[in-house]
């Protein structure tokens, strides 16, 4: 556990820095090198550290533990083949974990951020119709259950692509620069990450890399099943160019915006549902 959880920071790191360079190029700029977010994490691992006079102390340093505890424990879920439930259970803890982040330092920008952190939450709508749909087709909610279904009946990509769109979208709305990235507005400076600087801000680095692994890693196993090593690592760089090239060519949505297309894509997914019959 300890080798993938390690492997899981680094990769995810490197993933986000692949995702920065991509987007740089899209644009025409030259952009960061790709292990600039292994350098930040380092960075900020050395740097002086405190706690703001406006900080709650407990809450302002637990959160960060507790993000990186919960995504610790979706990629144990993962590696163990558990429930996909599970896992977006955790990602909706991740949601009150965001709101706590931005509570904590007692920063405007903060509490900007952690309202806003609680808006984008209709993102988790599309995800359970989704994961409504790959219970339809596969019978279980165990992802070793689920893999072991592509190996017989082929990529659930193929079988039930609305179901793969909408957890597209939902990977899609947690990644930096993304349209539905409204905790990190521009005029929220770096909204709920704000105040926490030095070690505190380390460690949230690892929380969003051990995120991201997870996130990508997942859909790879719900939607296109077993792999290689070598084609896991060939299709989640594909996966991730796909998502920084839909971040670089797209503005980023206002908040009311950015919830009223989630929620037109949960009714269309609903329509999905209708038609396979979960819903009569």
């Amino acid at each position: 556990m300890i080798e993938a959880l390690f492997a899981a920071v680094l990769g995810g790191l490197l993933l986000l820095g692949l995702h920065r360079k991509v987007i740089a190029r899209v644009q025409q700029r030259p952009g960061p090198p790709v292990w600039q977010e292994v350098l930040h994490t380092l960075k900020f691992s050395f740097k002086s550290t405190w706690v703001p006079e406006t900080a709650s102390p407990g809450l302002f340093v637990g959160i960060v533990l507790v993000a990186i505890g919960i995504w610790t424990a979706a990629l144990a879920v993962v590696l163990a083949g558990g429930s996909i439930l599970i896992i977006f259970g955790v990602y909706m803890l991740h949601k009150i974990v965001e709101h706590g982040f931005g509570l904590s330092s007692g920063s405007p920008y903060g509490k900007f951020g952690a309202v806003r952190s609680v808006i984008s939450a209709a993102s988790e709508i599309p995800l359970f119709v989704s994961v409504a749909a790959i219970a339809v087709f596969t019978g279980s909610l165990a992802i070793s259950d689920i893999v072991a279904y592509q190996a017989v009946n082929g990529p659930l990509l193929i079988i039930a692509p609305p179901a793969a769109f909408a957890m597209y979208l939902v990977i899609l709305s947690k990644m930096p620069f993304s349209p539905f990235a409204i905790v990190e507005g521009k005029e929220l400076v770096s909204g709920y990450k704000t105040e926490h600087f030095g070690v505190w801000r380390a460690g949230l680095e690892v929380a969003n890399a051990i995120k991201t692994s997870v996130l990508l890693g997942l859909f790879l196993l719900l939607f296109l099943g077993p792999l290689s090593p070598f084609a896991f690592v060939v299709a989640i760089v594909i996966l991730l160019v796909s998502l920084s090239f839909v971040c670089a060519v797209t503005p980023m949505l206002a908040p009311f915006d950015s919830v009223t297309i989630q929620a037109l894509v949960t009714v269309v997914m609903l329509g999905y549902l209708v038609l396979l019959g979960v819903i009569p």
